[in-house]
């Protein structure tokens, strides 16, 4: 379950006293993403939306053996053969009620449970070591340039209100985010170096293709994993008609709000999304201008100034003005390396995770099902 928790108010609660889900419920995805189970814990109480249904397992099935099995190949099988729907896949409750489940005795589900929770450990585990890795990656290049990145403000009232005069407003912007003091704090600590615009370090290239090529490989911002900027392959063939053409090599810089972090150092030539800015470094590695454009100090610069309400963007004049720093090949080089070689290892750590995790769960599921599947 997500740990990312949302309330309700108590009268609400009240009025949906039916989809109230208490601890040792099991919750079973049937809409949209369908066929995903978990049991319930961490919460005295909670409601579930439409979404979901809730599954009281009875006495001679363990709620963590019943959620585990519902997630096996053979649990989504069944999810994935009686789904429905067009642009969104749905399960109804009849259906759910219909699974076919394997119900072995309560010390065998036991063991099952155990072993898996093992498995599900040694994986978080290394996951957790593998993302501690990744976030070193800003820290360590901050450092090696010697910005010290702003402490964040509470969001406080307070924090929110601050002044500026109007004499340095002239020929610029009046809204008052662009002026945020986390901004210009952020742009200060960049200023502390010898600096460019990134309009004066890279080519911004607009090769704009609309006759989209048969086979040819299409990334959007889906695609790019946030902070570390890997590419994702999508099995979903998107319509596309248009798109920017980029080279090995060049970065994918994107405009939208929430996904300011997904940078992509392209290794191949392809089309992007028209939401990407793709750049050639002039004045800066191509490899090292991913990095920083990654950076937290660069999120923290550009939240401020995006404009729109349902999906807000970041102007190209404001694009334009980010601030590089100007700084060494032999430093680039050397903090791009030092980034790769962490990158490695956070990639081994999960690769490794996911295939031990995986054959824990091949086993199980073997000695469940023998050669049904």
């Amino acid at each position: 379950m997500d740990k990312d928790q949302r309330f309700i108010a108590d009268a609400e609660h009240f009025r949906m006293l039916r989809a109230e889900v208490v601890p040792g419920d099991v919750l079973y995805t049937i809409a949209g993403s369908i066929g995903n189970a978990c049991v319930v814990e961490g919460v005295d109480r909670a409601n579930i939306n439409q979404a979901i249904a809730r599954i009281k397992p009875l006495q001679r099935i363990l709620p963590q053996y019943l959620a585990d099995f519902l997630n096996t190949s053979f649990g989504r099988l069944q999810s994935r053969r009686v789904a429905n729907g067009g642009v969104q896949l749905n399960i109804n409750f009849s259906e759910v009620r219909a699974l076919k489940l394997l119900v072995p005795p309560l010390d065998v589900q036991k063991t099952f449970v155990a072993e898996l929770a093992t498995a599900r450990k040694i994986h978080d585990c290394a996951l957790a070591e593998a993302t501690r890795l990744l976030e070193s990656i800003d820290e360590y290049l901050l450092g090696e340039l010697g910005i010290a990145l702003p402490a964040k403000t509470d969001s406080t009232l307070s924090s929110r209100i601050f002044s500026a005069q109007h004499c340095n407003l002239s020929g610029w912007r009046f809204d008052p985010h662009a002026l945020h003091p986390d901004r210009q704090a952020a742009r200060k600590a960049v200023m502390r170096l010898q600096v460019r615009t990134l309009k004066k370090s890279v080519a911004f290239c607009k090769t704009l293709v609309t006759d989209i090529p048969e086979g040819a490989v299409y990334i959007g911002l889906e695609n790019i994993e946030s902070t570390t900027g890997r590419y994702v392959p999508s099995g979903d063939k998107e319509t596309i008609s248009s798109a920017f053409f980029f080279r090995k090599g060049q970065v994918l810089f994107p405009k939208l709000r929430p996904y300011l972090n997904k940078v992509f150092l392209a290794p191949f030539d392809g089309l992007c999304s028209t939401e990407f800015h793709v750049l050639q470094g002039v004045s800066v590695a191509n490899d090292f201008l991913a990095l920083f454009l990654r950076s937290q100090i660069i999120v923290r610069q550009t939240k401020h100034l995006m404009s729109g309400n349902t999906l807000p963007r970041l102007q190209t004049e404001d694009i334009e003005g980010i601030l590089i720093p100007d700084v060494e090949a032999s430093l680039q080089k050397k903090i791009v390396r030092e980034a790769m070689r962490r990158m490695a290892d956070a990639e081994r750590l999960r690769s490794r995770a996911v295939a031990e995790l995986t054959v824990t769960k091949k086993r199980i599921e073997a000695t469940l099902l023998g050669d049904t599947l």
